[in-house]
Formats: structure tokens, sequence, C-alpha cells
């Protein structure tokens, strides 16, 4: 287990070595101070990911994620109409209180995550299955719809 010397071990959670992973990537991606404002930062975006998705997609990205990542993913209950990227984005913000601008840097960071975790091929289904805006968030160019 990694731990982070500035918190007392009593306050320290085990997770699994796949999810320690996953924060030290959040981590890394996010630049943050510690393994908990990563954990932070998974914990709100997987849960507004988790409201948007629905179907296949949504079962497949749990099944990729580490445990502790599915289950905040999909503790959720889908919302009847996904919004787009920058609403999801505001979304974050006013549920955190934090900026806008900090809720966005939170969404790319743990995206960076979730694709390293899902591959390619599985974002591209959950970007064509959700509103315009999310592929930027992802790191990726906008998809065109078919014509």
């Amino acid at each position: 287990m990694i731990t982070d010397v500035r918190v007392p071990l009593e306050h320290q959670q085990s997770y699994s070595t796949a999810y320690e992973q996953m924060l030290e990537k959040v981590r890394y991606e996010g630049a943050y101070p510690t393994r908990e404002r990563a954990d932070k930062s998974v914990r709100l975006v997987l849960s507004g990911l988790g409201r948007q998705l629905t179907g296949d997609e949504r079962v497949d990205l749990a099944a990729c994620l580490p445990l502790e990542a599915a289950r905040v993913l999909t503790a959720q209950i889908p919302d009847p109409q996904p919004v787009g990227g920058w609403a999801f984005v505001k979304d974050l913000a006013a549920r955190s209180g934090a900026s806008l601008a900090t809720a966005r840097w939170d969404t790319g960071s743990v995206f960076a995550a979730v694709t390293a975790h899902a591959g390619t091929d599985l974002i591209t289904r959950i970007l064509h299955q959700l509103p315009a805006g999310w592929a930027l968030l992802f790191g990726q160019a906008e998809l065109n719809p078919a014509v």
C-alpha cells in the first residue's frame, strides 16, 4: 500500500493495488498534493459519469475499472437525459463547491486514468452515447456525427 506520511496511519484507507495505481495516475495527472485529494476527485467525477452512462457502455466501463472505482460509478442512478460536457462540468462544480476551472481540471485528470483502464475503443463507444462536448473532457477531438 502506498502511504502518505502526512496522514496518520489510523486515518489511511486500504485500497486494492489497482485502485492505488489509479489514484497515483490521477494524482500525477492532476498534480494533486495528496492521495486523498486524488481520491476525492475520482469519487466526484466517477459519480457524475455514473449519472450519465447507461447500457453496455456503463457495464463495460465498470468491468475495466478497479473495484472501488466501479462501485462509485455504478452506485449512481443514470439521469433520464444525459447532459453535454460543459453542463457536466458545471454540475460537478456546483456539487463540490469548486470553481469551474477546478471541476474541469479534476475531470480531465480522472478521465485520463479512466481512459488508461478502459482503452480507446470503449471510450469511443462511450463518447458516441453521450451528447456533444464530452470528447474534449477525455482529451480527444470532438467526434463528428455519422453522415
